[in-house]
């Protein structure tokens, strides 16, 4: 692998940020930061969506104009990635010219090689999934199953592509290429979907929704989100539907992962797809659909009025640094599966993970390196151990579940190292070596974790940056490495630490020190 292209859906701004937006911009940024441990050049794009019927509707009930909204928002979603040191690389808009103009482009070239065509169309139409919807798909009440809505009954006359004439390439591609869908259980989903396909709009009259790109043979028409949206990912990376693409697409296309919501699977791994073989453009390499963020086991929703941000989480913990959220937020929904967000369930973990397990086994083994050997690391305490090769076996776990895009599985076998550490330093007892004066042995026991520790620095860095940094610098070590460059004694012999620069690298959240320092 030379490089590494990463995107996360593009979040529509007809709201402010919440955490089941957040919970996907921060495993994306985790695996990015993963890569960027095992090659030089990696690259994450994310953004907002900003054209629609839910954006026109919902400026006109504000009193605003769509373009202010979608600033104002845009802004939020920013914001909010920042406040969670979310390192994307590009943040695209669509509403941004570059974009638009390719937009055009694209749908004018699927228009003259005819796979698009203008159509009359009586259909049921969610404007939550702004799309049309089968009988099939709705619920037992007649309503979308996401947005618990009955459709409107719509009659309009949209340019449509001809997404049946691709169907059975699609079916043939995800049957070939096993890595394609992921997790893998998602791929039949997908395959049953693809049963009853039909073509899709991708246009609505101006007449009933005038906040889009406009279609440029025909101005009583706006491109519809399944084109204006998806295309982002092209679009970002500058392509050119004539073939002058610019560097960034020659250097980073075909995308590695899209990283994207359950929800939108299908529009993904079917119309996406069918769009890109109409273009004549190359595959993605896979695409990665998580779960949801539930809070207190029940599905986020306005209605129910259980809907939280990340700034909520951290200001009601007081904290300052995003560390404990983003760790939180990585293991609690296991390889596509829904996750739960609830106010305890966050203190008990990262109390456990970060503040016992980890920090608190940082801060007691420096403790008694400065009681026991004045803060000195020894020549003859300098050696492998066993905990030497648990490293080495972690490190590889980690990788292969960061090929899986399993950051939560990546994140846990993490902390199990940090477990076994524990475990090793309570059997050996350097306390009670110390007092049976066997003080060379004691030395080998923290050294054994201090060399672990610094290890942990590196792996858990994507996750926990801050916390990561603060490890590093008291064992005097690069957390800036490579994963293939983690080598067993990296701490070298002689001062490492006086009792005044230890620190705790993460308090317990119900400390009355938490997160003052």
């Amino acid at each position: 692998m030379e490089r590494f292209y990463l995107t996360t859906a593009i979040d529509y701004v007809n709201g402010a940020p919440h955490i089941g937006h957040a919970y996907e911009k921060i495993i994306s940024d985790i695996i990015v930061r993963h890569y960027k441990q095992r090659v030089d050049n990696v690259y994450m794009l994310t953004g907002t969506d900003e054209h629609g019927i839910k954006i026109q509707k919902t400026a006109k009930d504000l009193g605003t104009t769509p373009k202010e909204l979608c600033d104002k928002n845009a802004q939020s979603f920013k914001d909010a990635w920042a406040l969670l040191d979310i390192n994307y690389d590009k943040f695209i808009r669509t509403t941004d010219d570059y974009h638009e103009k390719c937009v055009q482009k694209i749908f004018e070239k699927l228009l003259e090689k005819g796979d698009i065509y203008k159509h009359s169309y009586t259909g049921l139409y969610c404007s939550g999934c702004e799309c049309f919807l089968n009988p099939k798909d709705l619920d037992e009440n007649g309503n979308c199953p996401i947005h618990g809505k009955k459709p409107d009954k719509v009659s309009e006359e949209n340019y449509f592509f001809k997404l049946t004439k691709y169907k059975d390439a699609i079916i043939k591609h995800i049957k070939e290429n096993p890595d394609f869908i992921r997790p893998y259980f998602r791929a039949n989903e997908v395959l049953n979907q693809l049963e009853n396909i039909e073509d899709i709009s991708v246009s609505r009259p101006t007449s009933n929704v005038n906040w889009g790109i406009s279609v440029l043979s025909d101005f009583e028409q706006v491109i519809y989100v399944w084109i204006d949206a998806l295309s982002n990912y092209i679009t970002a990376l500058g392509y050119d539907v004539d073939g002058c693409h610019g560097e960034l697409f020659k250097k980073y296309w075909p995308v590695d992962v899209h990283m994207i919501g359950k929800d939108i699977l299908k529009f993904h791994s079917i119309y996406w797809i069918g769009i890109l073989m109409a273009l004549g453009v190359e595959l993605p390499k896979s695409i990665y659909a998580h779960g949801w963020i539930m809070i207190n086991k029940d599905k986020m929703s306005k209605s129910t009025g259980n809907v939280i941000s990340p700034k909520t989480v951290m200001d009601s913990f007081e904290l300052k640094e995003p560390d404990a959220l983003r760790y939180f937020m990585a293991v609690t929904a296991l390889n596509g599966r829904d996750g739960n967000y609830s106010d305890e369930e966050f203190k008990e973990r990262v109390n456990a993970d970060l503040a016992n397990n980890f920090g608190n086994l940082l801060n007691r083994t420096l403790n008694m390196l400065v009681k026991y050997f004045d803060g000195e690391i020894l020549p003859q305490h300098i050696e492998e151990s066993e905990l030497t090769y648990k490293v080495k076996s972690t490190v590889r776990s980690v990788k292969k579940y960061f090929d899986e895009y399993d950051a939560a599985s990546a994140g846990l076998e993490i902390i199990n190292l940090a477990d076994a550490a524990n475990k090793y330093i309570a059997e050996r007892a350097p306390w009670t070596l110390a007092k049976e004066g066997k003080i060379e042995e004691c030395g080998k026991v923290l050294y054994a974790i201090l060399d672990t520790m610094a290890a942990l620095s590196v792996l858990i860095k994507p996750y926990c940056p801050n916390i990561s940094d603060r490890v590093a610098k008291q064992l005097k070590i690069d957390n800036n490495v490579k994963l293939d460059e983690i080598a067993s004694c990296a701490i070298k012999q002689g001062k490492l630490i006086s009792k005044e620069e230890i620190e705790p690298v993460f308090l317990r959240l119900d400390s009355e020190f938490a997160d003052k320092k």
